[in-house]
């Protein structure tokens, strides 16, 4: 749990902000950042004396936590997998100030009783903030509009039927044309259904080599395609979810030069992670949608490194050993996320520092409607949602450093990149030397 609100100051690190990276201390305060000089220590009363709580940042970056727009919590209805609380503990040690919870809960967040429900969770785990999405169809069945207007009068900015695709174009348009009019976002899973029947990874050279059924890109880029013009004719906001193939990157690209209102993300698996892993039949790296082919990787990395590809988001999906533990093709598919994103991040995108603080951050507290509080600059009288974390050294995942209540990671033999020293949530310290206070 967070430990009570404190005048804390983090010395000697690198401050990255929007206007470029700068040697400064911060001081915290009331919740609130109150002052971002260099030298600051030097000037304030010791720790013994009266002064306020160091916290050493000496070679680390400082920055505003991370913000995740796609994290799958589980709770209401499949805590056997992942509750709030757990996913809370993984979320602080990754670095994150704020998750936004996927709405494929059981019952569905497709009401204000269940959203409510969700957000009091979170608040009960005090970690950080966790920001129900709300389902665009009642139940996630495609075929009515869940009651936006009364949830978004309870807070909720983001809408989607995530772990299914909205199948009907004019309950996609319906919607679309509701945004519109409320302000808020509809985030779609981009999937034709119809060709991905039965699919356990990429279709392409492997799974004909493994004869497994294959998971086409086109059904990816099919449904991209027609939401983008859904967006072209309604004017509403529209992100998009986890893509992974190098033409969805192509097609996002030109709807930015048209001038649509469209926001992507990218996953840290489809950015480190290929087909080929699937060799191994370890249903630990069967995720939806799959892991594509070197080139979709590349592509991917490309797009997220020029700003075609807004945000890292981890599409976090914790589930129970017995659930992994099946054949191939009767495993759910799902990954853990929120640990390692930034270890894959630094690792694997090719990005700079800079980019991947935008990435994690900046942009997707914008796009989630959270930006009032996060993913700020570090200025005076921002509020205090910070993380401070190392660029360098190499690491492997065990699973025994998972505080998730499952541990589907596929990065137990991958290198990892720099880690998560301290995290201060709304003014509290909740990690302290990557572990939670």
């Amino acid at each position: 749990m967070a430990s009570d609100n404190t005048t804390v100051l983090i010395t000697g690190g690198t401050v990255v902000n929007r206007s470029g990276e700068t040697r400064a201390d911060v001081l915290l305060s009331g919740g609130i950042i109150q002052r971002v000089e260099p030298n600051l220590d030097a000037t304030l009363p010791a720790e013994s004396s009266g002064g306020p709580r160091r916290l050493a940042a000496e070679g680390c970056v400082v920055s505003s936590s991370f913000v995740d727009l796609h994290t799958h919590m589980r709770e209401p209805g499949r805590e056997e997998s992942e509750t709030i609380a757990t996913a809370s503990r993984a979320a602080a040690l990754g670095g994150y100030g704020a998750c936004v919870a996927m709405p494929n809960t059981d019952p569905a967040q497709d009401n204000v009783a269940v959203v409510e429900f969700v957000r009091l969770q979170g608040e009960r785990a005090g970690l950080i903030t966790v920001s129900p999405a709300g389902c665009i169809t009642i139940g996630r069945n495609g075929t009515q509009l869940a009651p936006f207007h009364s949830m978004v009068a309870a807070g909720v900015r983001l809408f989607t039927d995530d772990g299914s695709g909205v199948q009907d174009p004019l309950i996609m348009r319906r919607a679309l044309e509701y945004a519109r009019q409320l302000g808020i976002t509809i985030a779609q899973h981009c999937e034709v259904a119809r060709l991905t029947d039965g699919a356990v990874m990429h279709e392409g050279c492997c799974s004909s080599r493994l004869g497994l059924p294959g998971w086409p890109a086109i059904a990816e880029v099919l449904m991209l395609q027609r939401d983008i013009e859904l967006v072209r004719e309604t004017g509403a906001s529209m992100h998009f979810l986890h893509l992974s193939t190098a033409r969805s990157v192509e097609i996002v690209r030109q709807a930015k030069n048209d001038g649509l209102p469209v926001t992507a993300e990218v996953t840290p698996h489809h950015l480190s992670l290929t087909d080929e892993k699937l060799t191994s039949f370890s249903t630990l790296f069967k995720v939806n949608p799959p892991l594509r082919t070197m080139q979709d990787v590349e592509a991917l990395r490309a797009g997220l490194a020029d700003g075609t590809i807004d945000a890292i988001a981890t599409d976090h999906a914790p589930h129970a050993a017995h659930l992994k533990d099946q054949d191939l093709s009767l495993a759910p598919p799902g990954m853990l996320g929120l640990q390692t994103a930034l270890g894959v991040a630094l690792g694997y995108s090719g990005c700079t520092t800079k980019r991947i603080v935008e990435a994690m951050s900046w942009a997707p507290a914008k796009i989630a409607g959270l930006d009032a509080t996060h993913g700020s600059d570090l200025v005076a009288g921002a509020a205090a949602n910070l993380v401070v974390f190392s660029t360098e050294g190499v690491w492997r995942q065990t699973p025994e450093s998972i505080v998730s209540k499952s541990r589907n990671s596929p990065y137990f033999d991958s290198d990892l990149v720099g880690s998560v020293h301290h995290v201060v949530h709304r003014g509290d310290v909740v990690v302290v030397g990557g572990a939670l206070q």
